[in-house]
């Protein structure tokens, strides 16, 4: 285990299709982010900004437009990309800044402006780029490869399209409870069935869509809390974002190939598992511990996947935790009761953020209707592009 630091504040611009600069989604949540923690923009000692990078170029630079757009006044800024996992990889960038003693007090901040439709590469030949590779090689948009999730589900655990239906009937219920998100509507299982085919099986109400928004926390030390007045806030216990093994014998987005396993026996769990167990080992807890989960459900199938990988269930009963109420609101296990990117979107570098205001505002009890009784342990999952994990635990 290491040190733990304090969430002091989270704060969001609403997700949506605004028509506006990341830059000011990004200042309206940091702003609400430090208004909640009580401190002001001259006390923080470091900010944190989560990239966006559109086809392997990059997209930003956040962390000193970030500290630019709310005034100079001398922090220390950073920048971190890690495609979906940016967000990740800015927390545990402010938790080292703050072990370490090179600050107090940091903001980490991600926002998008999300193009319209599905995210496609920047322009030119790029044949050592492998983002690159599975658009000009394969044709393969990101819902091909969820489709593809899909299938692998459905043929080696009997997972059916009426089960991927239910996660979204899930979490649009919570999503309809949360004013930050983009879609608040509940919908049922036959307007899932009834939406346009994307990526067979998955249908367009099966898959996230792109959007603009923004989040941020302030993070601190556990003594700048207690000298602030925090005598019990929620804290960061484990901030996971390790990599794939070789060999990789399970395909994932961006590659068109897996590793060989000729000479090397590969490892005993898939990539994303090893997230999960990772920040569970830091934490020095396990999955009978937690008492939510916030998961990155570009599609329903793999919100699924994702019940296995943090150890919710046995491979290939995720379906069966769905259909039995565990992962609802009330159940055993809730998750993406804030709606997950079935609701809210994907705004990159914001995402992996927001997952970290909703565990803090469910370890607080102030997340109002779709609150989880009791919440004292919350965990967050996600996978970025080109081997990145990503994967925090919050406690109270």
């Amino acid at each position: 285990m290491t040190g733990e630091v304090a969430v002091l504040g989270a704060g969001m611009h609403p997700w949506g299709k605004w028509g506006r600069g990341f830059v000011e989604y990004g200042v309206v949540a940091a702003r609400a982010a430090l208004a909640d923690a009580g401190v002001e923009w001259r006390e923080v000692g470091s900010i944190v900004g989560a990239d966006t990078v559109r086809g392997g170029y990059p997209g930003y630079v956040a962390g000193a437009t970030f500290a630019k757009a709310l005034g100079w006044q001398g922090a220390r800024v950073a920048s971190v990309y890690a495609a979906c996992a940016s967000g990740a990889q800015a927390l545990d960038t402010a938790r080292a800044q703050i072990l370490s003693g090179l600050a107090d007090v940091v903001l980490v901040v991600g926002a998008d402006a999300a193009p319209k439709g599905f995210f496609r590469p920047a322009g030119g030949d790029r044949p050592d780029d492998p983002d690159w590779l599975r658009f000009r090689v394969l044709g393969a948009t990101n819902p091909t490869y969820f489709g593809l999730y899909a299938r692998r589900r459905m043929a080696v655990h009997g997972d059916t399209v009426d089960d991927f239906a239910q996660v979204k009937v899930k979490n649009a219920a919570l999503g309809a409870l949360n004013p930050n998100a983009r879609y608040r509507k509940r919908v049922t299982a036959e307007e899932v069935a009834a939406s346009a085919v994307v990526a067979d099986p998955l249908r367009l109400l099966d898959i996230c869509a792109t959007s603009d928004g923004g989040a941020a926390v302030v993070l601190s030390s556990m003594e700048f809390a207690r000298r602030h007045g925090a005598a019990d806030p929620v804290r960061i216990r484990a901030v996971s974002t390790v990599t794939p093994r070789y060999p990789n014998t399970v395909l994932d987005l961006p590659d068109i190939a897996t590793d060989s396993a000729v000479a090397v026996e590969p490892a005993a769990g898939t990539f994303r598992a090893s997230i999960a167990r990772a920040a569970y080992e830091e934490a020095g807890i396990g999955p009978e511990d937690l008492s939510l989960a916030e998961v990155y459900d570009l599609s329903t199938a793999l919100e699924l996947q994702w019940y296995e990988d943090l150890g919710l269930c046995e491979e290939g009963e995720a379906a069966k935790l769905l259909r039995e109420g565990v992962t609802a609101l009330g159940g055993r296990i809730p998750v993406n009761v804030s709606g997950g990117l079935a609701s809210f979107g994907e705004a990159v570098p914001a995402q992996a953020i927001a997952q970290v205001c909703e565990l803090t505002w469910q370890l607080r009890g102030s997340a109002g209707d779709r609150q989880v009784a009791g919440a004292r342990v919350g965990i967050t999952a996600n996978q970025g592009l080109f081997g990145h994990g990503s994967s925090v635990i919050a406690v109270r």
